[in-house]
């Protein structure tokens, strides 16, 4: 007989993970199907930490970020361990920097979340570790933190199973509807919703059924430096930091071992995600490398690189929405930057699953011009 669920997630990344422990939380029979196996590095949810932060270009993803910080909280509740390392967060623009610092700032302060803007001396004078270029603003949100990668998405997995959820690796999804999903083997699943987290594999899944998005999925690249002095990079004595230009950096204090994790965002090249490859790109080491060495010059030696994907939609915002003309298929993508939202991602696509008069933001819906207007000029800094 056809197996049946309430709800079938398909992708068992950070945002399906999340989405599978909302939907069996809220009672209903889950199912988790994931291509490769739980826990892989073939995604974008892997490794060590990820950045979680107030501090953002619009009023609606700073509101978003407060949601954020509660739904994290709960996760770690439910948890039963703390999942959030508060450093402090610096963003750090140069004189006349490609990422408006106005919007950052007008953002926060439409919400009333409060920051510093700090001078390079002063910069400098709290955190001697920054070397940086005269004329560079600092703004400061003391809230910055970090949040578990792998461990992250592997906690949900765990409250996922222990609300009753079925979660099953090695099990890649050959098509979908709202009402059933089919696995490469011809074996059916029927439920009432399906939620689509599957990232840079969506396409493959919605295009059969006329709404293939214009995505682009990059090879990013994240390097681990050994400093000589480990204890002047810990947590309570170096905050995380954005380089907010063209290109753009960002890194990380000592977390969970002595070395500094540094990273380009979206340097890296459009790929094919089953024809990619793994091996460190030198030419995207030595320019991280170069920019660590200007600003954070007791960084130290880089010791190990490490590849991870990014999905991107052509304005870099969210899909949080059901697939017109299917309204019991949900679908959740996180544009290379959702990691942070993952437990919000989990709660907002649990609601559209189940109430019908949940409403998706028209900044996340799939009928918005950047994913229906082929004239539109992607633009991934923010």
């Amino acid at each position: 007989m056809t197996e049946r669920y309430d709800a079938v997630v398909v992708g068992l990344g950070a945002l399906g993970s999340a989405a599978a422990w909302q939907l069996a939380r809220r009672g209903l029979s889950v199912l988790g199907l994931e291509q490769f196996e739980l826990g892989h590095s073939r995604g974008a949810s892997h490794d060590t930490s990820r950045i979680l932060r107030h501090s953002y270009h619009t009023p609606e993803y700073v509101r978003l970020t407060q949601d954020a910080y509660d739904d994290w909280a709960d996760l770690s509740a439910e948890a039963g361990r703390e999942l959030v390392t508060v450093v402090g967060g610096l963003d750090l623009f140069p004189t006349d920097p490609a990422i408006p610092m106005i919007d950052y700032t007008d953002a926060l302060t439409e919400v009333g979340v409060p920051f510093e803007l700090l001078d390079v001396a002063e910069i400098e004078a709290r955190w001697p570790q920054f070397t940086l270029p005269e004329g560079t603003v600092g703004l400061y949100q003391e809230r910055g933190a970090i949040v578990p990668a792998g461990p992250g998405t592997a906690a949900m997995q765990e409250l996922a199973r222990g609300q009753g959820a079925a979660l099953r690796g090695n099990a890649a999804v050959a098509a979908v509807t709202g009402t059933s999903v089919t696995l490469a083997d011809g074996t059916t699943y029927e439920c009432g919703a399906v939620v689509l987290c599957a990232d840079a594999w969506t396409n493959r899944l919605l295009a059969p059924l006329g709404h293939e998005l214009p995505l682009t999925v990059t090879l990013e690249q994240a390097t681990y430096f050994r400093p000589e002095r480990p204890e002047e990079f810990a947590p309570d004595r170096m905050p995380l930091w954005i380089w907010m230009d063209e290109p753009s950096f960002y890194g990380f204090p000592c977390y969970g071992e002595a070395t500094i994790k540094a990273a380009q965002d979206c340097g890296g090249p459009a790929v094919d995600p089953d024809a990619r490859g793994t091996d460190p790109d030198e030419a995207m080491l030595d320019l991280l490398a170069g920019h660590v060495a200007r600003t954070l010059p007791g960084a130290g030696r880089p010791v190990r690189s490490l590849r991870c994907q990014y999905t991107l939609t052509p304005d870099r915002d969210f899909v949080i929405d059901r697939v017109p003309g299917h309204p019991s298929l949900v679908v959740g993508l996180g544009a290379g930057h959702g990691f942070k939202f993952a437990p919000t991602f989990g709660r907002l696509l649990a609601e559209l699953v189940v109430d019908p008069g949940a409403a998706a933001s028209p900044t996340f819906a799939l009928d918005r011009p950047a994913l229906t207007d082929p004239s539109f000029a992607a633009h991934w800094l923010v």
